[in-house]
C-alpha cells in the first residue's frame, strides 16, 4: 500500500528537497506540493492525500491557522516541518495541541530522516491519538543534549551534521 503525501511549503526549494526525500521510500508517493494552504485546501480536495507536511511560516495563512481549521473540518496526520518547530519551542508544542502527529526542525540541508519519520507511522491513525516516539524526536534529544553540554542549540548541530 502506498501513503500519498501532499507537501505545504511556501519554498520552492523545500518542496522540491522533501518531494525528494519523499519520493526515495518505496511505500510514499508525493501526490503534490503546494505554496500555501490555500492551495493546499483544493490539492486536498482533489487528490485526497493520506498525510500532509507543512510549513509554519507562509504567505495567505499560517501553518497553525491552517492545521486548526484542518483539523476540525477534515482530519488527517499531518508533521509540521519548519525551522520554527524545535523541541519544546511554543509553536511545536501549540501544532502538537491542535493535532499534528509530530515534527521536524527544517535545518540547512534537509532532514534524512523525514522519509523513516513518515514511513514509521500508520497514516490512517487518529491524528489525535497516541504518538509513537519516532526518530525526529530521539534525534532533536540527542542534539539537546550533547549540545548543552557544548553550549550550543540543537538546530546549530543539526546543521554542523
Amino acid at each position: 500500500m502506498t501513503i500519498k503525501v501532499l507537501i505545504v511549503d511556501d519554498s520552492a526549494l523545500m518542496r522540491a528537497l522533501l518531494a525528494e526525500i519523499i519520493s526515495g521510500a518505496a511505500d510514499l508517493e508525493v501526490v503534490g506540493a503546494a505554496p500555501d494552504p490555500i492551495a493546499a485546501r483544493e490539492m486536498i480536495k482533489a487528490l485526497n492525500p493520506d498525510v500532509l507536511t507543512l510549513d509554519v511560516e507562509m504567505p495567505r495563512m499560517d501553518g497553525l491557522e491552517f492545521l486548526d481549521r484542518l483539523m476540525r473540518l477534515r482530519p488527517m496526520p499531518v508533521i509540521m516541518i519548519s525551522s520554527f518547530t524545535a523541541a519544546g519551542s511554543e509553536v511545536t508544542l501549540r501544532a502538537l495541541e491542535l493535532g499534528a502527529v509530530d515534527y521536524l526542525a527544517q535545518a540547512a540541508g534537509g532532514q534524512p530522516g523525514l522519509a523513516g519519520s513518515l514511513c514509521r507511522r500508520d497514516p490512517r491513525q487518529d491524528p489525535r491519538g497516541r504518538r509513537r516516539p519516532l526518530e525526529s524526536r530521539a534525534a532533536n534529544r540527542r542534539y539537546a543534549s550533547a549540545d548543552s553540554r557544548a553550549g550550543r542549540s540543537g538546530l546549530l548541530a543539526a546543521t554542523a551534521e
